[in-house]
């Protein structure tokens, strides 16, 4: 009789494994590709971890290889079937083939900034001469590589506008290949730095060479690069150490010429993000001259601006919602430094001086707000925006009466302005033609309370006149970490949803910097339960309100938020209809061995450290998945080229989630050979990309149809 129990058990784990998959729709699959378990057991500090696919960490094995193959055949098995994906191509062709501009940098009267032209893949970089001058188009990255993937970057443009650096990129790699090009002739000098991440470049004063930072495994490198000389006589100017300080791969630092070409700045940030910001500089104008102290040794964030006569400094140093200095370079504690900008009750996310004036950008309850003062601290007017949404930092230069800066929102796509500084007027730089009539919509912004009574605010959008009776499908969207603002932008795929019918929302939780660095900090370490608490208490909200429905509701993020999406399917599946999960952090207890990782312990922590080990394994969704469980339809989203959180989490995560689910949902892999965790993939490929997201959320946060399978 135990004999046939057992054997019974058995059959039923197989047939639940091997049950038939149901999409919404009518979508069916049969069940997802057998992956075998291959376990490794980990010791952490006397608790055994088991790892069954710690096999797939090999991108390269041909058993790896394999498994992308067949997971990609799958999905596309699905993605076949969504009725909604033919429209979804038509649609966002018409919201993403449109023309788009970077913010100009200006140098000597020329104006060089990146521009797409609608119908192109990529963007190119173009000069205006003159401000009344036509477009020139510089660099095409058509015509250096026959990939529609490959795009490029503006680095750095030379004092007297003679040349540019520019970097040409691969899919979405964060590693790029620098040129040099000579602006009159149009032509790419022979000088060519290899593949790698380069943090910054900048000229020096004469343009006879180029300075560098190089992210290694080691660190950060600063080299000098004199044009027209071989790579390998690239003289190291900063890293390693300083100042008998060891500086490692934690250590990230840029370097940057002052607007007057005197001072060459290195800004070294301990950790991502960095609780320690370092600031020294060099005289240019003295041959050989030592690198002096701006600020050094204390745990507060700065950023330094050089103008007229003195250092600007943005800290948070006794001031958790950010202030100005000027620096007094005879000592190096701020304590002693003149305040020109006082802390006030909404944070300082951003600084600039342009045209005499200090233009401070503040966060009013995530909403962008820009004031002007006077190099004296003096209030000079305000720069007034359309609407609720997010503006960049003002761009330009000191001695220049003219700046740039761009304005958006999720109902309104990015327009560049160019403000005069004497007068404050502004007048439109670049607007794209998308067919979106912004009048149909409303943007607002609630509030709520979180699981611990803190009120955390959320934006939400759609249509006017849409329904809250719980029917209605509802995106949401978020991140919480890394001192990273959620402001709204524009994002196509965004509006499609709302263009559809569909509810928008993103809130903003704690580990953001919405409101400051005490903000952020209440959701770092073993605080990060903070974050997903916040975000299921938006659900909860949501589809109190009536907003949706749990059968509707559909959620989406990526990188950190990724790592958002994993918690919310292994603490909340019950709340989500759809989840997408772009390049993920899932496996918490490895993270730091893979890629950028280990720059990401300051933000985490790390399994490595027995103190830091439990709250990691409790809250880590590759460790949390439970057998038999009922979740909701998933899809995995990652690629080749993402360098920057290895797709080792999303490989790993999907067979496991594959073979615990008992809810019949499809859980999917999507991985792109060309994708990566940068921009980049060229306009063809990002509507592939986002058909088959929308497509996968739309389908699955539908009409749900009496089947035994449907959430």
């Amino acid at each position: 009789m135990r004999r046939l129990l057992v054997l019974s058990l058995v059959l039923c784990a197989t047939l639940t494994h091997a049950q038939a998959i149901h999409g919404r729709d009518g979508i069916t699959l049969p069940p997802p590709p057998e992956v075998e378990k291959q376990p490794v057991i980990d010791n952490y500090f006397g608790t055994k971890i088991t790892d069954d696919y710690r096999w797939l960490e090999d991108a390269k094995s041909a058993e790896t290889r394999k498994f992308i193959d067949e997971q990609n055949v799958y999905t596309q098995r699905y993605l076949k079937q969504a009725k909604i994906r033919t429209q979804l191509l038509d649609d966002l062709d018409g919201l993403e083939h449109v023309s788009r501009w970077s913010l100009p940098i200006e140098r000597n009267g020329n104006y060089f900034f990146l521009k797409r032209i609608a119908g192109e893949d990529q963007a190119s970089i173009y000069v205006r001469r003159s401000w009344t001058a036509k477009d020139e188009r510089l660099v095409d990255p058509a015509q250096l590589s026959r990939d529609p993937n490959t795009s490029l970057t503006l680095s750095a443009v030379s004092r007297d506008a003679s040349m540019i650096v520019y970097g040409e990129r691969a899919g979405g790699a964060d590693e790029t290949v620098l040129h040099i090009l000579d602006v009159k002739t149009k032509k790419t000098l022979e000088d060519e730095l290899p593949s790698a991440l380069y943090r910054s470049v900048s000229f020096t004063p004469d343009g006879k060479a180029i300075f560098y930072c190089k992210q290694t495994r080691k660190g950060t490198l600063m080299y000098e690069h004199f044009i027209g000389t071989r790579n390998s006589k690239d003289a190291l100017i900063f890293g390693n150490e300083f100042r008998g300080e060891q500086l490692g791969p934690i250590d990230l630092f840029t370097a940057s010429v002052t607007e007057d070409w005197r001072y060459l700045v290195i800004t070294i940030n301990r950790g991502v993000p960095a609780k320690r910001v370092d600031i020294v500089y060099r005289d240019l104008t003295k041959a050989d001259s030592p690198f002096d102290l701006i600020v050094w040794g204390i745990d507060s964030r700065f950023s330094a601006i050089h103008a007229g006569n003195g250092w600007y400094v943005k800290t948070d140093y006794h001031a958790p919602n950010g202030c100005i200095l000027k620096a007094d370079l005879g000592g190096i504690m701020p304590d002693v430094w003149a305040k020109v900008v006082p802390e006030g009750a909404d944070v300082i996310d951003d600084f600039s001086i342009v045209g005499s004036r200090i233009y401070v950008k503040r966060l009013k309850d995530v909403k962008t707000e820009i004031s002007a003062y006077t190099l004296a601290g003096k209030p000079a007017g305000t720069v007034d925006f359309d609407g609720m949404g997010s503006a960049s930092a003002i761009q330009g230069h000191a001695g220049e009466r003219y700046g740039f800066f761009s304005f958006e929102s999720f109902i309104q796509p990015p327009t560049l302005y160019r403000l005069d500084t004497a007068t404050g007027k502004r007048e439109v730089f670049a607007q794209p033609k998308v067919p979106f009539d912004t009048a149909q919509f409303d943007l607002k912004q609630v509030f709520y309370q979180s699981k611990d009574g803190t009120r955390i605010p959320m934006f939400i959008a759609g249509k006017k006149g849409l329904k809250q009776d719980g029917s209605e499908r509802l995106l949401m969207t978020g991140y919480g970490g890394f001192n990273l603002s959620m402001a709204p932008r524009w994002n196509p795929a965004w509006a499609w949803w709302m263009l559809q019918g569909g509810w928008f929302a993103q809130p903003n939780m704690r580990g953001g910097g919405e409101y400051g660095e005490k903000w952020h900090e209440q959701a770092m370490f073993e605080k990060k339960q903070n974050v997903f608490d916040d975000w299921f208490a938006a659900a909860t909200y949501l589809i109190d309100k009536k907003y949706t429905s749990a059968d509707h509701f559909a959620i989406t993020g990526r990188s950190n938020g990724g790592l958002l999406m994993g918690a919310s399917m292994t603490q909340h599946p019950e709340l989500f209809a759809a989840i997408w999960c772009g390049y993920p952090l899932l496996d918490m207890l490895r993270y730091q061995k893979f890629e950028q990782g280990p720059q990401w312990t300051t933000e985490y922590g790390s399994a490595d450290d027995e103190q830091q080990f439990p709250y990691l394994l409790k809250y880590s969704p590759y460790q949390n998945v439970k057998q038999g469980t009922p979740y909701p339809a998933i899809m995995f989203f990652t690629g080749d080229n993402d360098t920057r959180v290895d797709p080792l989490h999303a490989r790993k995560m999907t067979p496991l989630m594959q073979a615990a689910s008992t809810s019949g949902r499809p859980i999917l892999l999507h991985y792109s050979v060309k994708g990566g965790h940068s921009d980049g993939v060229s306009v063809e490929q990002q509507i592939e990309d986002d058909a088959d997201q929308l497509a996968f959320l739309w389908t699955e946060s539908g009409l749900v149809k009496a089947s035994a399978h449907a959430k």
